[in-house]
């Protein structure tokens, strides 16, 4: 058996020698290769355990046409991604089953025009064997940047762009979102609240929409001067607060598309002394427990599972790219159930 001389970093070949098989098939056993026997499998594995074996990442990319990387693209600023608790959730779950299978996360951000050239350039060079893309927006070039580099991607969020030439069926995860608002405002109806306001995200997003779409699916006649819109952030859900107040000071509920922008406007009715629920009931969206639990009144809101979406856009991606799995396809979108979080607000 050859010996490795102190330091020295540990060989295929000396993997081979302790396992007792030929280099050939510890090459295809530490390459995640079919067709060796689990008695030999386990040999090689238990040799690599041993010595310490770290593959050459350069030679596996070689001999299996993959990289172990997936790329994470945000069509967000740093600043918004940083500040917002969902970007951090939705990491998290993608970061914990890309973990799971070895595979590293790069995380391409987006902060103005300039950066879709870069990212273009590098999904062409074959960086990453596939990605992950969310918080896209409508008329967002991504998705058209994407489909050129030919990199298998699975989406966070329904696309916008799915009656686009060459993007008929796009893979995405997705909440209940529609669902999620209708469950909001009849909650806010059966609590007998009759001028319900909702501040709405940016128009140009399909989350944003949705849960304008649900709103109106209950307020079938709703007054357009209980609508307003927000930018998923503090400031945006204060503003627009002020804005409705000013418009129908009157209002007593007010559903809001993310916690966000509900806990902005909380701090506005709190300013004005106007009491929660007392005389206005709110009710937010997304359950970040950051921020819903510590509200003051508490916040109802709806929740969906934002960590487990995640994971479940990394675990379709990496099950499209096992080529040698029974289950290799392409993986079809999934929308995941929404539920209401009942807490003081309302």
């Amino acid at each position: 058996m050859p010996e490795q001389s102190p330091g020295s970093r540990p060989t295929l070949e000396a993997v081979a020698a302790r396992a007792g098989v030929s280099r050939a098939t510890a090459s295809r056993v530490v390459n995640g290769g079919a067709g060796v026997r689990q008695p030999l499998v386990d040999k090689v594995l238990r040799a690599v355990d041993e010595l310490g074996y770290v593959p050459n990442h350069a030679a596996r990319t070689l001999v299996t046409r993959r990289t172990g990387a997936v790329a994470v693209i945000i069509a967000e600023p740093e600043i918004r991604i940083f500040s917002d608790p969902f970007f951090s959730q939705q990491i998290r779950g993608i970061s914990k089953e890309l973990t799971a299978h070895d595979t590293q996360l790069v995380l391409l951000l987006l902060e103005g025009p300039g950066d879709f050239g870069r990212i273009a350039r590098y999904l062409a060079g074959g960086h990453v064997d596939g990605a992950l893309a969310f918080s896209l927006h409508i008329d967002d070039p991504l998705p058209a940047i994407i489909r050129r580099s030919g990199t298998p991607t699975v989406y966070g969020g329904r696309p916008s762009w799915t009656s686009a030439p060459g993007d008929q069926g796009v893979p995405y995860v997705d909440a209940d979102n529609r669902g999620g608002a209708r469950a909001a405002v009849q909650y806010l109806r059966d609590l007998g609240r009759e001028r319900i306001a909702h501040i709405a995200g940016p128009p140009d997003q399909t989350s944003s929409t949705d849960r304008l779409d649900g709103y109106r699916d209950v307020l079938l006649d709703a007054d357009p001067s209980l609508i307003t819109e927000g930018e998923f952030t503090v400031d945006s859900g204060a503003r627009a607060m002020r804005e409705l107040l000013d418009r129908r000071p009157d209002l007593d509920a007010v559903f809001a598309a993310n916690d966000l922008m509900a806990s902005g406007a909380l701090r506005v009715l709190r300013e004005r002394g106007i009491s929660v629920p007392g005389e206005v009931a709110l009710v937010g969206f997304d359950d970040m427990e950051s921020i819903a639990e510590d509200t003051d009144p508490p916040l109802t809101t709806i929740r969906q599972d934002v960590e487990g979406q995640g994971r479940l856009m990394a675990r379709l991606l990496l099950r499209g790219l096992d080529k040698d799995s029974a289950e290799a396809r392409s993986p079809a979108s999934v929308i995941t159930p929404t539920t209401l979080v009942r807490r003081a607000s309302a």
